[in-house]
């Protein structure tokens, strides 16, 4: 897909961090405090290593790590938490509007939080995350 040339990938960047810290700033402060040590990164796309675990390459977030209440479990990953969201695939879906990519930003968010809540995707679905 050909990008508009008058933004360049630094402007939805910014837009998807200023999403992100709005979405996290108006949740209730008992859920944000359990968020505090997941970082949000953005990649432009699924990477080699993703693709290799079968996930595929237009994936919009993910979230990798144990899951709220299993971290310091023996039987769990060391990996600490995070949640991925893919910026190319975000802006593809949201078709280049800013609008529809905030908005895209924040549903990918909240999918990926609700994950590392324990929720499963029909739990996602029926809260309209998918």
């Amino acid at each position: 897909m050909t990008r508009p040339a008058q933004r360049d990938d630094e402007y939805w960047v910014k837009l998807a961090r200023a999403e992100v810290r709005a979405t996290l700033n108006a949740m209730p402060a008992e859920l944000r405090s359990r968020l505090d040590d997941v970082p949000v990164v953005f990649e432009a796309r699924p990477g080699r290593r993703l693709l290799r675990e079968g996930l595929t390459d237009d994936l919009l977030g993910l979230f990798e790590g144990p899951a709220y209440g299993e971290r310091g479990t023996t039987d769990v990953s060391t990996t600490p938490p995070i949640i991925t969201l893919f910026l190319e695939n975000l802006r593809d879906e949201a078709e280049d509007r800013p609008a529809a990519f905030r908005q895209e930003v924040r549903t990918t968010l909240l999918h990926e939080i609700g994950h590392y809540l324990g929720l499963e995707e029909d739990d996602l679905i029926e809260r309209d995350l998918e």
